[in-house]
């Protein structure tokens, strides 16, 4: 799910779950289809560059707003296409570029990115099409086979032409080409263990003992390069969209863990006119420095992502991290200028743009002040997410950046205003003076129930224009009217329960006399 803008100069759609930017220039477009899909429209995108998106879930009003828009803004050509609804299963395929085309009287049945092809067989007139997992779907297609007839006519088997014709575009991860680089026995804390980490020109590939992974460098939409509290080590953080599997388990972040002290000398299997033409000679041939440099300077112009890394948040202690647990796990948090950060023990990234409201909230101790307090960050999609255990003298600095950003701050017990109560006036005065804004909320809570009852009673006593008969006489009397009026009711009810017996008593059966003979 995600959210497709139009604009003159390009078309853009971000998700929604993973903050992803696919952006399509104008000049780019060549053709832009319309069809009935299973959820309301779909609109398919085809480029110049051999890229194909689809886009399901549209409304059918949207369709002359989008026509009209592409008429006048992109050269691309507007096509509307009636779906094949008869439920045939034969027909005829065609290869428009990286989509395949299964249609039967000039009408699409289905069709299929080619990119969305891990690899195709041929035995015989059969040919066999494997697709990549699907990790956001529990059910997905991970197979089709298609028997293609053989009149014996041509000279090339057309099982054969289409495998050729799918195999074309089809995204196969092959192990071709030499290593860019490698770099031996790399601690990962997410997956955990030790991995050969291998660069080739087009994927990441990552060797252990029980698991190997082939990431391509298409899917990575994020890099960070995070210090680590200690001062000795540093995290490489991965962000992949799908994510890695370890069987049922997802890892979308990669963590690696970097000693400062460890140093590398590397040669990049790599020509002297590809470092200068591809990376504009911003790679050296020969390379060294810390191993965590020279990684993250080979990742950055390889993959072509921007490395984030923290910027002016500081915490109490000096570091760029606070230190805390989420779900049972200690990690650390970092405050970035467009997200949160927590590592190690699930990974865990939040940007600012999904953060719905940030909170604030105490470890109840039972006595004294808290020496800690929770972070609790909800989403817009619903999300919830506790940062606990974090010592009470970074409460500032959070609180600070957190403001700086503009974020919304909520209280659990009230709204905005109670949460300036309650935290208030933190920021100034030393750590070791900090006031417990705990004790002073409970004080003015008690102060405004006694204030609320003290002035009902009053409205409810005062009467304009008379005076309060407070006299101890007037209390005695009321008080032993009132004791007379209970007086009397008791004896009516003990007179009533002595009638009410007696006529019991009269009415059960009488003794039987014994016969005499």
């Amino acid at each position: 799910f995600g959210r497709l803008r139009f604009h003159p100069k390009a078309l853009r759609f971000k998700s929604q779950k993973s903050g992803k930017i696919d952006q399509f220039s104008s000049t780019d477009i060549c053709e832009i289809q319309w069809m009935r899909a299973s959820r309301g429209f779909q609109l398919l995108i085809l480029t110049n560059s051999s890229v194909i998106s689809k886009f399901v879930g549209l409304e059918e009003k949207s369709k002359d707003v989008i026509k009209k828009f592409i008429k006048e803004n992109y050269e691309a050509v507007f096509i509307e296409k009636e779906p094949f609804i008869k439920g045939w299963n034969w027909g005829s395929v065609d290869f428009n570029g990286p989509l395949m085309v299964f249609h039967n009287d000039d009408k699409p049945m289905f069709e299929v990115p080619l990119s969305d092809v891990s690899t195709a067989t041929v035995n015989k007139n059969e040919v066999t099409v494997e697709f990549h997992q699907d990790d956001d779907n529990d059910l997905s297609l991970v197979e089709m086979r298609f028997y293609v007839p053989n009149p014996g006519t041509d000279e090339e088997v057309p099982a054969d032409r289409m495998h050729k014709s799918v195999m074309k575009f089809a995204d196969v991860i092959k192990a071709t080409g030499d290593v860019i680089v490698k770099f031996e026995q790399v601690l990962l804390q997410t997956p955990r263990g030790r991995y050969d980490v291998d660069m080739y020109p087009s994927f990441l590939r990552l060797h252990g003992k029980s698991y190997d992974y082939k990431i391509p460098y298409t899917t990575m939409i994020r890099l960070f390069l995070l210090p680590h509290n200690d001062q000795r080590s540093v995290y490489f953080v991965i962000t992949t969209d799908p994510p890695i599997r370890q069987g049922q388990t997802r890892y979308p972040h990669i963590v690696i863990q970097f000693i400062k002290d460890d140093w590398s000398d590397l040669t990049l299997e790599m020509d002297e006119e590809t470092l200068t033409t591809k990376y504009e000679g911003k790679l050296q041939k020969e390379m060294a420095g810390p191993t965590y440099e020279t990684f993250s300077k080979v990742m950055k112009f390889v993959v072509g992502q921007k490395i984030f890394v923290p910027g002016n948040f500081v915490s109490s202690t000096g570091s760029q991290a606070v230190a805390c647990s989420h779900k049972a796990n200690s990690g650390f948090i970092y405050p970035l200028e467009k997200g949160f950060m927590y590592v190690v023990k699930p990974p865990v990234h939040i940007r600012f743009d999904e953060v719905a409201s940030v909170n604030f909230s105490r470890v109840a101790s039972g006595v004294g002040q808290s020496r800690s307090f929770d972070l609790e960050i909800e989403t817009k999609s619903g999300a919830n997410y506790i940062f606990a255990s974090i010592e009470k003298k970074e409460y500032s600095k959070l609180f600070d950046f957190v403001k700086s950003k503009k974020l919304r701050i909520q209280n659990t017990k009230g709204g905005d205003d109670a949460f300036q109560d309650d935290f208030g006036g933190a920021g100034s005065g030393s750590d070791n003076e900090m006031p417990d804004h705990y004790l002073e909320k409970m004080k003015k809570e008690g102060e405004a129930r006694s204030g609320s009852d003290s002035d009902e009673s009053a409205d409810e006593d005062f009467v304009a224009g008379e005076t309060p008969d407070t006299s101890p006489s007037s209390s005695s009397e009321t008080e032993a009217g009132d004791a007379g009026d209970d007086g009397k009711k008791k004896k009516r009810k003990v007179e009533k329960e002595t009638e009410i017996n007696g006529k019991k008593s009269s009415s059960s059966p009488k003794p039987r006399k014994e016969r005499r003979e």
